[in-house]
């Protein structure tokens, strides 16, 4: 007992993690398949592969990342129940531009002073995303690091795992002259961009309703990342041959579309032929922003961009009538983003 005191006055309270715990069970456990044979208490997450072997040549794809500091966003408003969305969409999206689907999640989150309704309000967005995208929420750490950590505020970061079919993995090798580049809408920043987005909106208020926005600026920075992976799915099950998938998150169209393109050809986007939400209006003004400065920070409304054959045209927009908008193409003789 006398040494959980003396933790507990260096700064870290064993008692509120474990009481994090519980108050979090129950959301993590409704992520369970009955592929999972250990979550949550165990010292490692067990999950049953063995329903790979349909499969004729299952891949494996894994990404890590985190929200940045659209933490500081959350803290500000004191806000917490949707950041854990962001984070699960964002790397289900990540694996979703190779054609994977998510198997299981696992997620960090650390804070100066452990309080545990916040750190579980968090996990249980976590959770709510991973029921959402088909995936359980295996595992994760809830860590108490005091000096490390600015009061008030915390940091999260999330591990997916999925799987694709070795001969259904999209890489871009398959982009070609001619082919159309299809954008499926953001619902706002999603979750890049907020180091510039908070300086640029520090002196408004984030609580009252913006004329221009239609809500408060809180709200829009707020907007949970939309997740693709129903949308995708749902257009190779209807036979669409999707040739490039980049999910624009950091760095913008100019950094993410080119990471798809074979050597030899570029992409020409052609503004205006999408919605672009209002706050990246606002945050131009508020920063006297360039264009070239607006599309290499944010996503301006552009979430997912798919590379298709004109010939698939028709068929896409069939299966999701409404959703998609024309944004582009794909040249030869030009590398990089030409911006219309």
């Amino acid at each position: 007992m006398a040494q959980d005191d003396a933790y507990a006055r260096a700064g870290v309270d064993i008692a509120a993690g474990q009481r994090a715990t519980e108050l979090m069970k129950a959301a993590v456990q409704a992520t369970y398949d009955p592929e999972v044979l250990a979550g949550i208490g165990a010292f490692g997450g067990l999950y049953d592969a063995a329903a790979l072997k349909a499969m004729a040549a299952p891949v494996l794809v894994a990404s890590t990342d985190g929200v940045g500091t659209k933490t500081k966003v959350a803290a500000r408003l004191n806000r917490w129940e949707t950041i854990g969305q962001d984070l699960v969409n964002h790397c289900v999206n990540d694996i979703l531009a190779q054609g994977a689907r998510p198997l299981f999640f696992l997620d960090y989150v650390a804070s100066s002073k452990l309080d545990p309704e916040q750190i579980a309000t968090v996990v249980t967005g976590v959770a709510q995303a991973c029921r959402a995208n088909g995936c359980a929420l295996l595992g994760g750490e809830t860590a108490e690091m005091p000096g490390v950590y600015e009061a008030g505020e915390i940091d999260l970061v999330g591990t997916v795992v999925g799987v694709v079919d070795k001969g259904e993995i999209i890489d871009g090798t398959a982009v070609a002259p001619g082919d159309l580049i299809l954008a499926l809408p953001s619902t706002g920043l999603h979750t890049n961009g907020y180091t510039l987005a908070r300086k640029l909106l520090d002196e408004l208020d984030w609580e009252q309703p913006h004329p221009d926005l239609g809500q408060s600026v809180g709200a829009a920075l707020l907007a949970v990342h939309r997740s693709y992976l129903r949308a995708v799915l749902a257009l190779r099950a209807g036979g669409v041959a999707l040739h490039g998938l980049a999910h624009i998150t950091g760095g913008g169209v100019r950094d993410n579309l080119p990471r798809i393109l074979p050597a030899g050809l570029g992409a020409t986007i052609r503004r205006g032929s999408w919605p672009e939400l209002p706050i990246f209006k606002l945050l131009q003004e508020q920063g006297a922003l360039s264009t070239a400065e607006l599309f290499h920070t944010f996503n301006m409304g552009l979430g997912m961009l798919i590379v298709i054959s004109p010939d698939d045209l028709g068929l896409a927009q069939q299966i999701l009538p409404g959703e998609l908008f024309i944004v582009g193409d794909i040249v030869a003789g030009q590398t990089g983003v030409t911006l219309l």
